[in-house]
């Protein structure tokens, strides 16, 4: 498959023209698995974005795979199904590295309206002063590094956040994760740079909104940290669908603590009394 979509684009017509009829004489799913491999040639990608976008599945391929360049997939974004697209908002890094692609996207309307309203995100805004000044007070005790730190923020775009929240230091991801943008505290649970004590440490914020506490329970490195676990099954911000779904996995300890959490909603209490007496009873 690569072989052929390298000659499609050979110098030689007769050789491009012949490599372009076989390839027509090819059924769509050997394109997608030949797409699905992470070091596919780009002559495939080019040639599937150019020549295959209406075929089911061709975008949303191209879209997966992180090693698609960004124009081939903002070309075939009018294609993309909302599967494609949240392949893209789980790779925050990927889609804002191409201002194209994300204008592309944010025009689709198949996005779900999560989708919609995280797209829409890119319009939004940043933290007020009085925010930033809170935040930093908090986590920046340097009244130099604090100033700094607050200077950068107050005069960045939604963008520069992104970026920011992705590749800065944790100073900069523990202010972002407040910031009122869902996308720029998407980036911040998506930065290779945060640490286990990081989380567990915004498991545990009452000041976060539940969505993104719920992000965290959802992202699998996450919730192999018991501390993850407790913080968010004793935070009250958490949704309670995902506490009650987490629960379970406390310890013994923790377990009698949480009965006593007045700060939690009482079903998330009087269940985790009954799963106390039933561990008691050796049920």
């Amino acid at each position: 498959m690569e072989l052929l979509a390298v000659l499609t684009f050979d110098a030689d017509a007769s050789i491009s023209e012949r490599a372009q009829g076989v390839m027509l004489t090819l059924p769509a799913e050997h394109f997608l698995s030949a797409l699905a491999r992470p070091d596919a040639d780009r002559h495939l990608f080019a040639y599937c974005a150019d020549n295959m976008a209406e075929k089911t599945g061709i975008a949303d391929a191209l879209a997966k795979n992180a090693a698609c360049p960004t124009a081939d997939v903002a070309r075939v974004a009018p294609q993309l199904t909302s599967a494609g697209i949240q392949a893209l908002l789980d790779n925050l890094e990927r889609l804002i590295s191409d201002p194209q692609l994300v204008l592309a996207v944010g025009k689709s309307p198949v996005a779900s309206a999560e989708q919609r309203e995280l797209l829409a995100e890119m319009e939004k805004g940043a933290m007020s002063m009085a925010e930033i000044e809170e935040a930093a007070a908090e986590i920046e005790p340097d009244k130099v590094k604090r100033e700094t730190l607050m200077h950068r923020l107050a005069h960045m775009n939604v963008v520069q956040r992104l970026t920011l929240a992705l590749k800065g230091g944790r100073s900069e991801r523990m202010m972002l994760i407040r910031d009122p943008n869902k996308l720029v505290q998407r980036c911040v649970l998506q930065s290779p740079r945060l640490t286990e004590t990081e989380v567990e440490n915004f498991a545990s914020m009452s000041n976060l909104p539940g969505e993104i506490l719920r992000q965290i329970s959802l992202t699998r490195l996450f919730m192999k940290n018991y501390s993850v676990v407790r913080n968010l099954v004793n935070n009250p911000k958490t949704p309670l669908d995902v506490s009650l779904h987490l629960f379970p996995r406390l310890t013994t300890t923790d377990l009698v603590k949480l009965t006593a959490n007045k700060n939690v909603p009482e079903t998330l209490r009087s269940s985790a009394v009954k799963l106390h007496r039933k561990r008691k009873m050796g049920g």
